[in-house]
């Protein structure tokens, strides 16, 4: 169990470690996907909250520590949390790299915090659930209760937006060329993907070798 301890410990200090730079840069207002008017810090904070790769890292975060600690972990709030992890930082990690990546032009350390969050971290906690679990731990009430978090952030995300005019991805913002229809659409798909991902985590959980 030594190696899947020393894995998980990795997983998480890269996480943290990406998690920290990316919020140094945004408080000394650093560049998030390409805001040019830069709002007030409390309002940086705010946003750099919002965004489903933050949340995504610190789930993997939180899990990956506690998982070095004790790679068998088990308990039915546990084993949606680390459904949600590992399920919403594969999305992380895919959307990034078909929908946002061709939108971005970063330097420096925004590259460094934007590939550790978007490439990095999701390699290590996905390959660290595949070969090390624990599992098996994807059951029907795990799934429900992963759901929860991104359908929800979906709506708070739309809502705000819609009050706010403010959308932490372009593809959720109806003001662009594909209207309400694209947000729909994009949030449809995504969803569906999301899902698609549960599936197969669920069909691995239960046929891959138990682990540790």
């Amino acid at each position: 169990m030594h190696r899947a301890r020393a894995w998980h410990a990795v997983t998480g200090v890269v996480a943290i470690a990406a998690l920290v730079l990316q919020l140094v840069l945004v408080m000394q207002g650093g560049r998030v996907l390409d805001e040019t008017d830069q709002p007030g810090l409390g309002v940086r904070l705010a946003r750099f909250v919002a965004y489903f790769t933050v949340q995504s890292n610190v789930l993997v975060a939180l899990t990956s520590v506690h998982l070095a600690r004790d790679p068998a972990r088990d308990g039915p709030a546990w084993r949606a949390v680390r459904l949600a992890a590992v399920v919403g930082i594969s999305v992380t990690g895919v959307v990034h790299f078909v929908l946002l990546r061709p939108l971005l032009d970063l330097e420096g350390a925004d590259y460094a915090a934007d590939k550790l969050l978007h490439m990095a971290v999701p390699v290590l906690a996905v390959a660290g659930w595949a070969v090390f679990g624990p599992r098996p731990r994807i059951d029907l009430r795990s799934v429900r209760l992963a759901l929860c978090w991104p359908l929800a952030w979906l709506a708070v995300t739309l809502v705000v937006g819609g009050a706010s005019g403010w959308y932490p991805y372009p593809f959720l913002d109806h003001r662009e060329d594909e209207g309400v229809a694209g947000v729909v659409a994009s949030s449809a798909g995504i969803t569906v993907f999301f899902l698609l991902l549960v599936w197969l985590a669920g069909l691995y959980d239960r046929r891959a070798k138990v682990a540790p």
